[in-house]
């Protein structure tokens, strides 16, 4: 017997409570952002009806760098926001408002080279959402999606609570000393980043698989295991962990 709507409707809204929960779960002593802002983005495809979430922090020297992303594409495109400086992203981090655009090819006279990219990268529409607390802008969370129009405002509304609910979650660990534990923070972001792209490159050769399927293992196998995603990374990147062990590991 297939599902009432009033059983699917309680049922996504158990599953954007839990994420809420998860959000708002940072106080750990192992807690690990790389993780928990790759959660993010999984939790905005599959909550909010949208093909690819990423996400951009801002060091604190001011620089851009993608951090998280849900697919290749998401990611691709986010880079090239990045060294190009030019998207709704890089627009919502340097305003601290939301930046929306339901079509890139309407928009394409305000960001050219984005909205070319975009296309290549098969996405139309962008809901780029500040992660702000007060008039501190840290990043943001880039909803995207493959179809003009293709980002409901009631989901876009959705994922700017998650992004503030992440933000409040980052800055939670910065309490004893505001600016050197958020500067810690983000810049463990950034160098995560990078041992997480060299591992996820390390086992898509080994194993003959996609760069996402590998962080998809990478990931899975860390969780199993209670390990943190960015220790795991660096010793893939080392090659002092079992490469064969983690591509084995089912896909989460």
């Amino acid at each position: 017997m297939s599902p009432t709507s009033d059983q699917t409707t309680e049922g996504r809204e158990h599953r954007v409570s839990r994420a809420f929960v998860a959000l708002a779960d940072t106080l750990v002593a192992d807690f690990d952002i790389a993780d928990f802002l790759a959660m993010l983005t999984q939790r905005c495809t599959e909550l909010l009806s949208v093909d690819a979430a990423g996400v951009i922090l801002r060091s604190p020297h001011g620089e851009f760098q993608v951090v998280a992303s849900s697919g290749r594409g998401a990611q691709l495109l986010e880079r090239f926001a990045v060294e190009t400086g030019d998207g709704p992203c890089i627009d919502c981090v340097h305003s601290g408002q939301p930046v929306i655009c339901t079509d890139l090819s309407v928009g394409r006279a305000r960001w050219p080279r984005f909205s070319v990219a975009a296309g290549k990268c098969g996405f139309r529409a962008v809901h780029a959402l500040p992660m702000r607390y007060h008039h501190q802008s840290i990043g943001v969370l880039t909803l995207l999606n493959a179809a003009a129009h293709g980002v409901a405002i009631d989901a876009s509304r959705l994922g700017q609570s998650f992004a503030d609910v992440a933000t409040i979650g980052i800055l939670q660990q910065r309490t004893i000393d505001q600016g050197e534990r958020l500067s810690q923070q983000l810049q463990a972001a950034l160098t995560s980043r990078i041992a997480i792209e060299q591992a996820k490159g390390v086992l898509s050769q080994h194993g003959g698989v996609s760069m996402d399927e590998a962080f998809d293992r990478l990931r899975g196998y860390a969780r199993a295991h209670q390990l943190r995603l960015t220790a795991l990374a660096g010793t893939v990147a080392d090659g002092k962990a079992d490469l064969r062990a983690i591509l084995a590991h089912p896909r989460g």
